[in-house]
């Protein structure tokens, strides 16, 4: 455990050292699109407990604005944030229905700056009605700032499913036979229909917490995405944290096959 002293000083050497990172960087080679999994609130509750905040969802929303404005910094074009997996509905009701009134306030923040466009992307089907309204109904704004999707009742298989559905029933439509459908079914085809349709697919995925996988995250999307695990808890991760990410991704080589 670190002593008060140590943790100033560590501190106060932070901002030399982003500087030093920040001038390593290419920012050239900066991801278009960033995925990131929000991980690791309820830990970091457990080990910071407040109880105007007992399972940390509301200190890891309050991380998001910071968080987009290192994005705009660094010039990246996309973020999708995932807030809430279909595995989330498992919880508690009581949990559950505290963090869907978080997100529903976050959502109502980062549109409120002005500063970003907010896409919802999940399966809506499964908010309350009160959430799913609010999420189809977000207007656009006027900003230059990073296009944001809250991916909320996201789960990779269910997205992916979702797509094919949607391709079947825009062909149906069309007069197209089934067996004609499959003919024309294409990687290309499914693409149009996920739910980040029109958006480039993510070159980076960060996840916070330490956890090593992606839970179906971005599943189609991120075939060919460059993977960053970090152990910092989401409400603790810092800009610094966030450089190291980009230094990471600037430093591999993406062959991509070739």
């Amino acid at each position: 455990m670190l002593s008060s002293t140590s943790k100033a000083i560590k501190s106060a050497l932070y901002p030399f050292y982003e500087s030093r990172i920040v001038r390593g960087l290419d920012f050239s080679k900066t991801p278009r699109h960033v995925g990131v999994i929000l991980d690791g609130n309820r830990r970091f509750a457990k080990a910071n407990p407040n109880h105007l905040d007992p399972k940390g969802h509301r200190r890891g929303a309050s991380k998001i604005v910071e968080f987009l404005g290192w994005c705009d910094e660094a010039k990246v074009e996309v973020v999708t944030l995932w807030l809430l997996s279909t595995e989330n509905f498992k919880r508690t009701p009581e949990e559950l229905d505290g963090l869907l009134r978080i997100i529903g306030d976050t959502v109502d923040e980062l549109h409120a700056t002005g500063k970003w466009n907010i896409k919802a992307v999940g399966a809506l089907d499964l908010l309350p009605p009160w959430l799913s309204e609010k999420l189809a109904n977000l207007p656009p704004v006027d900003a230059d700032g990073v296009e944001v999707n809250v991916a909320i009742g996201y789960g990779g298989r269910r997205e992916i499913v979702d797509a094919v559905k949607g391709y079947l029933q825009d062909k149906r439509e069309d007069g197209s036979s089934i067996e004609a459908a499959a003919n024309e079914l294409t990687a290309d085809a499914i693409s149009k229909y996920l739910y980040t349709a029109g958006q480039p697919d993510p070159e980076l995925l960060i996840r916070t917490s330490g956890e090593q996988r992606l839970g179906g995250f971005l599943l189609w999307q991120s075939a060919l995405s460059e993977f960053y695990f970090c152990e910092a808890y989401w409400p603790d991760f810092r800009r610094v944290d966030f450089l190291r990410a980009l230094r990471a991704y600037s430093q591999r080589q993406r062959r991509l096959g070739v």
